[in-house]
């Protein structure tokens, strides 16, 4: 067996405040010429001007791109790209939830390897040339700060390329779950449900480890106290600080481990009927854990102790950690693909095609039980809703 190879950021500033000290760790880091990828709600919102000038007081010449999309796709790299090359940026800070960090993450490995995100695509492991990324999430969810991953679109396709390799691992990371004070419950449960999904897929996985394993459990606990006391009252501050702390633990632990089954069949979803990643997961996760359980029942129950339930047996433990996760989905409101408004002709329609797009990312194979196409498209079936 393949020793794990761990990958982590040199750099972590974590806890409420930290963003005010971000001059200080970009310069300390040897750099001073970054441009800022965001989206435009933070920079109306103000938080842009704010990174911005702890940078500037700290020395930095400092460039600024807001025009992420959600779910970035390759055609909305250009700009970006331009914008970064034009700077002659020293390094690439993102500012924002998952789709702004893998934008900086994009950016960083074009501006020096050149090419298309397509030559970066799985199963292609990029160890580099990149513009060193310092990340900055807003949201509690993605584990993007600590992960060795870009998820991007291809907008001829839409494909929804996973781009994996240590170039995609930030440098550093700004952990401030004060920056997540204003998200809406909405974001709040999506986001969470996202990370307790890495958490559980990256413990389950066939790629699983000891180093891993740690921070998984420690995620899935953590979530498991914390998620629904931040979906009833958003300024619940030590709940944030917990589920911010969770979701970069659960980046920490799938970077290092894998994902599995509900990511793969995730993305396509995201690709074709632009529903938020996060949200996606939330609405695979109970059905897929359904179909799983029973390969790796003993993993599944010490996921099971970690979420704090109890039981006579793995196997009893298991199955209740799926009547768990269901009943956690309904207390967060998470709608079905039909309940979102999703057409069921166009979702029959795209089943086959989204099972084979699962299949082609390696996602699936990581599962306890890997499936096969026909029961991918079963799957999405059930799960419609």
């Amino acid at each position: 067996m393949t020793a794990p190879q761990i990958g982590l950021p040199r750099r972590l500033a974590v806890g409420g405040g930290a963003l005010a000290d971000s001059g200080r760790l970009v310069r300390e880091l040897g750099f001073s010429r970054p441009v800022v990828v965001t989206d435009a709600f933070l920079s109306a919102q103000g938080t842009v001007a704010r990174l911005v000038a702890a940078l500037t007081d700290a020395g930095c010449e400092v460039s600024v791109f807001d025009g992420t999309v959600p779910d970035p796709t390759t055609d909305s790299l250009g700009p970006g790209l331009g914008v970064v090359r034009e700077h002659r940026a020293d390094c690439v800070i993102g500012l924002g939830g998952g789709s702004p960090l893998d934008t900086a993450k994009a950016l960083a490995v074009l501006a020096e390897g050149g090419g298309t995100m397509r030559d970066y695509k799985a199963p292609t492991v990029t160890v580099g040339p990149a513009l060193p990324v310092i990340a900055v999430p807003t949201t509690a969810g993605s584990g993007s700060e600590a992960t060795q991953f870009s998820i991007i679109t291809d907008s001829a396709s839409d494909e929804k390329m996973l781009c994996p390799g240590p170039a995609f691992l930030p440098v550093a990371a700004i952990v401030d779950y004060e920056l997540t004070l204003s998200m809406p419950a909405r974001l709040t449960a999506d986001t969470g449900v996202d990370a307790l999904t890495h958490a559980i897929e990256a413990y389950v996985s066939r790629k699983a480890n000891p180093f891993a394993d740690g921070f998984a459990l420690t995620a899935i606990s953590t979530i498991a106290a914390n998620i629904r006391a931040v979906y009833a009252d958003g300024a619940d501050r030590p709940a944030r600080e917990a589920m911010m702390l969770a979701a970069t633990q659960a980046g920490v632990a799938f970077s290092n481990s894998s994902v599995a089954l509900v990511h793969g069949m995730s993305r396509p979803i995201g690709a074709h009927f632009h529903v938020a990643h996060g949200l996606s997961n939330a609405m695979l996760l109970p059905a897929v854990m359904r179909f799983s359980v029973g390969a790796a029942p003993s993993r599944y129950a010490d996921c099971a102790r970690a979420y704090g339930l109890s039981g006579d047996s793995d196997e009893a433990l298991a199955r209740s950690l799926v009547v768990a996760i269901e009943q956690l989905c309904a207390d967060l409101a998470v709608p079905t693909p039909r309940a979102y408004g999703i057409d069921r002709t166009r979702w029959d329609e795209l089943a086959p095609l989204m099972a084979e797009q699962a299949l082609a990312s390696g996602s699936p194979g990581n599962n306890p039980r890997v499936p096969d196409a026909s029961e991918i498209v079963a799957l999405y079936d059930e799960v419609y809703g």
